[in-house]
This record gives structure tokens, sequence and C-alpha cells, in this order.
């Protein structure tokens, strides 16, 4: 394994460790986090190709790309089906009660799960930011991806309950693999 290599999987945890200790809402830590080496992100580039052919998503290929050259991979999901029990109405329902009986019924079969709780979606959003800043910070070439997270919700890298989930691959080459990508249309 080359030096940059494992620079970028130690830039890897370190971004783990700032989605974990972002600020959440209440104080209430609802966030799944994983690290994938090189091994495990070929599984996801594999699954992420596969969900883009059959659905005839072509940035899914695009992105599947990417992660084929990536040397480590952060995914960051939430539960956001956890309500936050404020009743602020963001998620669309007037209570937090009428959220949870939304939640039970039966779901479509979506890359995310809903409803979601704003405030945990949020949650969500801060994690990812704080990890990305970390990598920013170490000189980690990333790129923030629906369809990598939406690809490992699909295969079960995270656990069910997790609803919401982006990846993050990361690179540490002398140019940035996520910075001249082809368009998928």
């Amino acid at each position: 394994m080359k030096p940059e290599q494992n620079a970028v999987l130690a830039v890897a945890d370190l971004m783990a460790l700032a989605a974990r200790t972002a600020p959440k809402g209440k104080g209430i830590d609802t966030l799944e986090i994983r690290v994938l080496t090189q091994k495990d992100c070929k599984k996801l580039l594999t699954h992420l190709e596969s969900m883009g052919n059959d659905r005839g998503i072509g940035f899914f290929i695009r992105d599947a790309r990417n992660i084929a050259n990536a040397d480590a991979c952060v995914l960051i999901g939430s539960r956001a089906g956890t309500i936050a029990g404020i009743n602020c109405g963001g998620c669309g329902y007037p209570t937090c009660a009428d959220f949870e009986k939304a939640v039970r019924r039966k779901k479509p079969a979506t890359p995310y799960g809903g409803p979601n709780c704003v405030i945990r979606v949020t949650d969500l959003g801060i994690a990812i930011g704080s990890a990305v800043k970390t990598a920013q910070i170490h000189n980690a070439d990333n790129r923030i991806m629906y369809s990598g997270g939406a690809a490992a919700r699909d295969m079960g890298l995270l656990p069910r309950e997790c609803t919401v989930a982006y990846a993050i691959p990361l690179s540490g080459t002398g140019k940035n693999i996520f910075f001249d990508r082809p368009s998928s249309r």
C-alpha cells in the first residue's frame, strides 16, 4: 500500500470522528457511520453500477467509476425515522405522533426510506459537512454522493433503520478524480 493510501484511510477515520462529534438536535445521535476500504469499495461500486443499469440512471454508473478509483469511502447515514419530539411540522406532519404513524405504514421501494424527521436529516447534513471539512483540511480529494449512499443502503452496508445515507469516496492522487467527471446526460 502506498503512503498516500495509508493517509487516506487515516483521514477517513478522522472524518468518521468529525461526523460523530458534530452537533445534533436535542443531543441525540441517530447517525450510522462506516469506513470502507478499497475491497469494500469494489462491492459498493458493483452494486451501484448494477442499480444504474437496472434503473437507467446514468450518474449512478458515472459515480461507480469514481468509487472504483477511490482509496476509501466513508458512509454516513441517519436513522431519520427517529423523531426529535418537538412537533415542528418540518416533516410535513402536524405532530411527531402523526409522523410516527406514517413511518409504521408500508413504504414504496425507493432509494431512501421516509418520511424523515427534518431535525435528523439536518443532523446528517451537519455531520457530512464536518466530515468533508476534515477531508479538505487533510488534502484528501472527496465527493459527496447520494448515489453511493443509496446503493450502500440498498445492499445492507448500513442498518435497515438507516433511512437516508450518503457516500463520500476519497482519493489521494496527483489529480482530483472527482473534478473532471463526464456528464451523465
